[in-house]
């Protein structure tokens, strides 16, 4: 595992079980809303999901499973790859409280079993914010269309990494400054986004 995912593993192992359950409710009461209406939970994404019974989806740094989870109510076969052994603990919870199942694999992107999963999956669905957490784009892409069938489909939505380096000044109404070097490339410890809500 490189210095950039073992950074980001011990950022995820962090009570991130904890902080699902305080943003989310227990994996119960999350799957009770999710089992109300599960396209809904897929957001701007749903229109992209009208037919997936029986297809293979791999849900790549799935987090917490409450994309996942909807998509397998839907009938699809969901794979989740994500560093964080506390998302997978969430995740299978939240399925099991859901009455389905996922496959979630505990594992460094970087890392997927290529020879296991080339041309497997129909589509790949990646959202939320995660392109950060890779300092190889063309490597990482390169693993994601090799396990991904000649004729799937990849949904990836994300925001730009430079929205991590803009801070809303606390004195100011509506005024922002740039905290960092969008351009530097060395590694930062800092604190993980949900430390606070932890405490």
């Amino acid at each position: 595992m490189n210095e950039q995912s073992m950074k980001n593993k011990i950022a995820w192992e962090y009570r991130a079980y904890e902080f699902w359950n305080k943003k989310f409710g227990s994996p119960k009461e999350k799957a009770k809303q999710i089992l109300e209406n599960p396209k809904a939970q897929l957001t701007k994404h749903k229109e992209y999901f009208e037919d997936i019974a029986g297809k293979n989806i791999a849900n790549i740094c799935g987090s917490n499973g409450r994309k996942a989870v909807p998509l397998a109510l839907l009938g699809a076969e969901v794979t989740v790859f994500d560093i964080s052994e506390e998302n997978q603990k969430y995740a299978l919870e939240l399925a099991e409280c859901a009455n389905t199942s996922i496959d979630y694999i505990v594992t460094d992107i970087y890392e997927i079993g290529i020879e296991k999963y080339r041309s497997h999956f129909d589509m790949l669905y990646l959202e939320g914010g995660i392109l950060h957490y890779f300092n190889d784009i063309d490597k990482f892409m390169s693993i994601l269309f090799s396990i991904l069938k000649e004729d799937g489909v990849l949904i990836l939505s994300d925001f730009h990494p430079l929205r991590r380096c803009i801070v809303k000044d606390s004195d100011a109404k509506n005024q922002y400054h740039i905290q960092a070097n969008y351009f530097d490339k060395e590694l930062k410890n800092g604190d993980v986004c949900f430390e606070l809500l932890t405490t």
